[in-house]
C-alpha cells in the first residue's frame, strides 16, 4: 500500500504557496477532538509541561494547550501562518532572528507561554529548546514527503524527554484513490519507525470520513491516535 506514495514529494515553497493562497483545508478551526478526548494521555497529571507542535500551522491546539498552563513550542515554515496564529489569538508578540539558522526567525508571545519557530523542521534540534515533556502530532508526520520519514521519526526521537508522552494522529485510506497529502500510514510503519526506541499504544482508532475525504476520492478514512513513550533501558 505504501508503494502507492513513495515517490511522493512536496517542496517546502509548495506549503508556503498553500498558505499564500489560503488553500489550507488541512487546518481546523477548532480545537482537535482527539486531542480533547486524550488529553489526559498526553500530560498524565503533570503539569507545566513544554509541548512541542511539529508542522504546527496556526493550529488552536496551540493556545488551548497553554491555557492549561503549559508551554508550547512550535515549528513551521509559513511566516504568514506564525503571523496568523498570534492575530487570530489577539496575542501580542515579538520576533528575533535564529542566529544558528540563517534565515530563520523565532516568534514569541509576550503573555503566554508560545514560541513558534519560522523554520525548516529538520533545521531544529534539541539545542533550541532542550527536550520536551509531551509532543503533539497532528498532520505532520502525515504531510511530510514518505521518503523522509526516518529522518523525521529520528529527529522526534531526538526531541523526547525521559517522560514525553508523544500523541501521533495517522490516517487508513486506499492510497490508489488519493496521492495526499495526507499521506498514509499505517499502524505497521509507526512501529517500524518508532518502535526501537519507543513503546506503541493505540489509543483509539476512529471512522472520521467526512464529505471532504469523499471529495478527495476516497471511500474510507480512519483515523488512529497513538501513545508513544521511551523505552526505559
Amino acid at each position: 500500500m505504501l508503494a502507492a506514495q513513495a515517490d511522493r514529494v512536496m517542496e517546502l515553497g509548495e506549503w508556503e504557496e498553500r498558505w499564500q493562497e489560503n488553500r489550507i483545508g488541512f487546518h481546523q478551526p477548532h480545537i482537535h477532538k482527539l486531542l480533547e478526548k486524550n488529553v489526559d494521555q498526553l500530560f498524565a497529571g503533570r503539569t507545566g509541561v513544554c509541548c512541542f507542535f511539529p508542522l504546527c500551522g496556526k493550529a488552536l491546539d496551540m493556545k488551548w494547550v497553554a491555557d492549561l498552563g503549559h508551554s508550547v513550542v512550535g515549528v513551521e515554515i509559513s511566516e504568514k501562518a506564525i503571523r496568523q496564529f498570534f492575530e487570530e489569538n489577539k496575542l501580542a508578540y515579538r520576533e528575533e532572528p535564529v542566529p544558528a539558522i540563517p534565515g530563520a526567525k523565532v516568534f514569541k508571545s509576550s503573555e503566554k507561554n508560545i514560541t513558534l519557530y519560522q523554520c525548516d523542521l529538520y533545521s531544529f534540534s534539541s539545542s533550541f529548546e532542550g527536550k520536551f515533556g509531551a509532543i503533539w502530532d497532528r498532520g505532520s508526520l502525515v504531510a511530510i514527503n514518505p521518503g523522509d520519514r526516518e529522518k523525521y521519526a529520528s529527529l522526534i526521537i531526538s526531541l523526547m524527554a525521559k517522560d514525553c508522552r508523544y500523541l501521533l494522529d495517522t490516517f487508513l485510506y486506499n492510497p490508489e484513490l488519493f496521492k495526499g497529502p495526507p499521506f498514509l500510514v499505517p499502524n505497521e510503519q509507526v512501529h517500524s519507525l518508532f518502535g526501537e526506541s519507543c513503546d506503541i499504544e493505540l489509543l483509539q482508532s476512529v471512522d472520521s470520513f467526512t464529505d471532504k475525504h469523499r471529495a478527495w476520492g476516497v471511500d474510507y478514512l480512519t483515523e488512529n491516535m497513538h501513545l508513544l513513550t521511551l523505552k526505559s533501558n
